[in-house]
């Protein structure tokens, strides 16, 4: 057997928006499989805002990716070799291996994750039902602490992580806003996920707009956005309100972040602070299976819709990754091989 692998490696550290020149393409040839390894054939790469902050040099909660080395990233793909008594040829597995078309690995890493049997299509286990869907379930759960009657402003409404936020939201029994950009998000969010309202950002009346949307207040806010929308909200919150903070896209570009104004910065100077902490979907890694077999379920019941955006071809993925920092895509955005 001899297959030859591509790989997007990371060529320069971007300042800004991240150009083609910040990635090298690269062949390699995978040949012998050794003992207790396997062979996946990737089939879907997952896109993801985080990416952009591991290609900074910078102190964070995960380690930046190295120049010369895969970009980061989730895969989805079928085993097509296998060496190994623990996964079968035609197994689907998730893999957190980086940009890659083929990957060998050894059958006990914890970065792979096998795909449970359902008629839902193997993309979608990079989305609601992969780490942004898990990252929708605990940080609502765990930091939001939801309950009935209370009212969820959700930013980045349509994106992969607050649909799933919001949709999880109302059938708690809570009262859901979303933001999102554009009248098609938002017509989206409304009429197709059943939030209560969806705020269009972009035209221009952010702050009424919330206002209005929310007369009694706002109990919990899943931040995924930053900037003027996190100024929006804060003077809403009300007293015992949480925040989870799963990230703040609108500032990922930004050369400096510790000159930008965070939501660690808007929330911090409000009088009554509310409850609000980062997390990481990790924190709750021993969860993940039993998490994903119950979204799996309410997809099953048509209690949680997604919708994706499938680019073809594996040299689109830079592109993907500006697609989605700049609010492009709709939905999960995800590159079919």
């Amino acid at each position: 057997m001899e297959y030859t692998n591509k790989q997007f490696l990371l060529a320069k550290r971007p300042e800004g928006m991240p150009e083609d020149d910040c990635w090298k393409l690269n062949e390699n040839k995978i040949t012998s499989l050794k003992k207790n390894e396997i062979l996946i054939e990737v089939k879907y790469l997952s896109i993801d805002p985080y990416m952009r902050g591991r290609m900074n040099d910078s102190k964070s909660y995960a380690a930046p990716a190295k120049i010369g080395e895969p970009m980061t990233g989730e895969t989805a793909g079928i085993v097509v070799e296998s060496n190994s008594d623990l996964f079968s040829l035609g197994d689907k597995v998730c893999a957190h291996k980086g940009w890659q078309t083929y990957i060998k690995a050894k059958d006990t890493d914890a970065a792979l994750i096998k795909v449970p049997e359902s008629n839902i299509n193997l993309s979608s286990f990079l989305g609601t039902l992969g780490m942004p869907g898990r990252t929708a379930y605990f940080g609502l759960n765990r930091v939001g602490k939801p309950k009935s009657g209370e009212t969820i402003v959700v930013s980045a409404a349509s994106g992969a992580v607050g649909t799933v936020v919001g949709q999880l939201g109302k059938i708690y029994g809570c009262r859901v806003v979303g933001i999102a950009g554009g009248p098609e998000k938002c017509a989206y969010v409304k009429d197709v996920l059943k939030f209560d309202e969806c705020i269009d950002y972009k035209a221009g009346n952010l702050n009424d707009d919330l206002k209005n949307a929310c007369p009694e207040g706002i109990d919990i806010y899943f931040e995924n956005v930053g900037g003027a929308v996190t100024r929006a909200v804060a003077p809403l919150l009300n007293n015992g309100s949480r925040v989870p903070i799963c990230g703040f896209i609108s500032q990922y570009n930004e050369k400096d972040m510790f000159k930008v104004e965070t939501p660690f910065h808007v929330l911090g100077a409000l009088e009554i602070k509310p409850e609000h902490r980062f997390f990481v979907v990790t924190e709750w890694a021993d969860e993940w299976e039993a998490a994903t077999k119950e979204i799996l379920q309410l997809v099953s019941e048509d209690k949680i819709r997604f919708k994706e955006t499938i680019t073809k071809g594996f040299e689109n993925a830079p592109q993907g990754l500006r697609d989605v920092l700049t609010g492009k895509n709709f939905g999960k955005q995800i590159i079919e091989i």
